[in-house]
């Protein structure tokens, strides 16, 4: 069952494991076997080996011109920003030592810490950070010679002249933009300087949420001077070594596709800061090969593979199989999105789908009588009801004043008990009355049974073609062949151009994980007449269909989005009315909660100890986490997450038993 994350409980286990124990490399305590005594504690590890797959291999160095999970994992330890997180995924002063707005979220003035410094690859001191790296920054992401149309999706939406901008710099020569001063930026931006440590920012509306815009890549600062060094038409493509660093690490070496080494950064601001001395990503080609690197003690860490998770977990001999630790869920809330204007490849309408998608009792079968366990389970195959999700927004991402996670609300005003045993949204007897009532009213329409469904799978990959029948089967088995079929069918190369832009799904499982803490950036995705909404434009199509139940659905919730977000100046009756427009969304199944990405480890890292970045880019800091030299034991895990109000860890023989059946 999960319960609601204890922040008092969460922070003292983190100190009393010794999270945060100085700047002398990331020395905080680990305990090894399974007692956790004092004798049994070890020194945590000074020099951290991790690992990517190559291919997620670093594109660019620029983190303003870049919008990659791939590039922001390690750019963020190499820059810092105005803000970051901490265990909890709440908001923590990093460039910034205060923050504030006094008008409801139009404004916002940043405090900028003094004394912090640039340095180059060696770490040399090359100048002051100041609050007009953050000017220069912003200018580079919304000027489109220099940076086409990266990173300026928050900005256009959010920062005062932001757009305006970018199309004023459209129409000058690349020559002219690359040369041009700050004065007309800042003439038309709503972003100025009163001094070298201020930073105010002015916002197209109120955004009480706006500081958690500063973790994002968009906000990142850029130094004049590293600018003037290489040269404004090389600044895009800075390298590790002539770039200029503020952040926890240095980047001393890379060699592409094989190797990367970030070096502490002697001259970083927070001294407290418990950091690695060193930290090397080796590229590998899979996760089986990374497995075999932690087998000879190469990595101090691995995610497993289904089929060495089931190696480890079914035997009790095997040397890992008290240390295999469950994750957290990584920062992705998935659903089932329907396609309410499917057409055929001759683009004709798919008209049996549409009518069927269209009807209320149709979707509510599926919400109450689609069992994904077996889907989950190869996410989790020891814990798949661990993967159950039964809101939109994101477990862990928003908290109400008190420390109440935001979806806890949702789900309470849902209705939703989570035992642990079975997803907590089935529901037998209405899912048959929802059926029934479906196929009556469905066949006086004309549709035929067993509607067709059509989900699309990469075809040359072999791990998601066994998703998708995984899926297939839960299909059958819940709801029924008389009922609907699910069509597992491929694409070759982009899943955009081949499938969603010619409108061939009936479904799409994707997810969203937030770039901003507020409902909005989860429920905005979803409305109706925007197409800047991201779902509504690219999954559902709701704006071109044509059933007026199903628009006046959208429409009722997009009013209550609206409703929502006019409220700036009190957090939690902001909230308040996003979880009604949640419930809303999702009492009528216009969308369908379906998983967590929750997979299973091999670690010597303590994941509830390090930042969690439900929002922004920050999640692969490698800044004050606890690590241990030995492995972390499934005993241990199991605690670290039950002081978070988690269940990761424990799992049994009946377990694996069952998972493997």
């Amino acid at each position: 069952m999960r319960k609601k994350r204890w922040i008092a409980l969460a922070l003292t286990l983190v100190m009393a494991l010794g999270g945060c124990s100085g700047s002398n490399g990331q020395s905080g305590t680990g305990t090894s076997g399974s007692g956790g005594s004092e004798a049994q504690q070890t020194q945590g590890i000074q020099d951290f080996v991790t690992y990517e797959l190559t291919s997620r291999e670093l594109q660019g160095f620029n983190i303003l011109n870049t919008e990659m999970a791939q590039d922001l994992d390690v750019l963020t330890n190499l820059l810092d920003s105005l803000l970051e997180v901490d265990t909890e995924g709440k908001l923590a002063p990093a460039m910034a030592e205060s923050w504030e707005t006094e008008d409801g979220g139009k404004t916002w003035t940043f405090h900028i810490r003094q004394g912090v410094k640039w340095v180059d690859v060696n770490g040399n001191e090359k100048g002051d950070v100041t609050a007009q790296d953050w000017i220069t920054g912003l200018e580079w992401v919304v000027n489109y010679h220099k940076n086409g149309a990266s990173n300026t999706s928050m900005p256009f939406d959010l920062i005062e002249g932001a757009e305006d901008y970018y199309n004023y710099t459209k129409e000058l020569t690349k020559e002219e933009a690359l040369s041009m001063d700050k004065s007309k930026f800042l003439e038309m931006v709503g972003i100025e300087a009163p001094d070298d440590y201020t930073l105010v920012y002015t916002c197209t509306k109120p955004a009480p949420y706006f500081d958690t815009v500063a973790t994002s890549a968009c906000l990142y600062p850029a130094p004049q001077g590293l600018i003037d060094e290489v040269g404004a038409e090389n600044f895009i493509a800075i390298s590790n070594e002539n770039m200029w660093y503020n952040g926890c690490y240095t980047m001393t070496s890379y060699i592409q596709g094989n190797e990367k080494v970030l070096t502490k950064n002697e001259s970083y601001w927070d001294k407290d800061a418990s950091l690695f001395n060193t930290v090397t990503i080796k590229m590998v080609e899979s996760y089986d090969v990374a497995y075999q690197l932690y087998q000879t003690g190469e990595i101090d860490w691995v995610q497993l593979t289904e089929s060495n998770l089931k190696t480890i977990s079914e035997s009790e001999s095997n040397e890992y199989h008290n240390q295999l630790a469950e994750m957290r869920p990584k920062k992705y809330s998935y659903q089932i999105h329907f396609n309410f204007d499917k057409r055929f490849s001759d683009t004709t309408p798919d008209e049996n789908w549409n009518k069927a998608a269209a009807n209320e009792a149709f979707r509510l079968a599926w919400y109450y009588g689609l069992d994904l366990t077996p889907y989950m389970s190869r996410y989790n195959s020891l814990n798949p009801i661990h993967c159950d999700n039964n809101a939109y927004t994101m477990e862990g991402a928003l908290y109400y004043s008190d420390g109440t996670d935001y979806t806890d609300v949702v789900k309470e005003k849902l209705g939703i008990v989570e035992t642990g045993d079975k997803p907590a949204k089935l529901d037998a007897d209405k899912a048959s009355q929802y059926k029934a009532q479906a196929i009556e009213e469905l066949t006086a329409e004309g549709v035929t049974f067993p509607v067709q469904v059509d989900f699309y799978a990469p075809s040359s990959d072999q791990t998601k073609l066994d998703d998708a029948t995984m899926l297939k089967q839960a299909f059958s088995n819940s709801l029924g062949d008389d009922f609907v079929v699910l069509n597992v069918k491929t694409y070759v190369n982009s899943i955009t151009t081949e499938v969603l832009e010619p409108r061939l799904q009936s479904i799409h499982i994707t997810g969203w994980g937030a770039d901003y803490g507020d409902p909005q950036n989860f429920l905005g995705q979803e409305v109706y007449g925007n197409d800047g909404a991201y779902f509504s434009k690219k999954y559902s199509n709701i704006n071109d269909a044509t059933d007026e139940e199903l628009i006046g659905l959208y429409q009722e919730f997009t009013a209550m989005v609206e409703e929502a977000d006019a409220i700036t100046d009190d957090l939690d009756a902001r909230y308040d009315k996003y979880a009604d427009a949640e419930v809303f969304f999702l009492q009528h199944a216009l969308t369908i909660p379906a998983h967590f990405d929750i997979r299973w480890q091999l670690t010597h890292v303590n994941d509830y100890s390090k930042m969690n970045a439900m929002f922004g880019c920050q999640n692969f800091k490698y800044k004050n986490g606890e690590t241990s030299v030995d492995a972390y034991t499934t005993d241990q895990y199991d605690e670290f997450a039950a002081a978070f109000g988690g269940t990761a860890g424990a799992f049994t023989a009946e377990a694996a038993e069952s998972a493997a059946e």
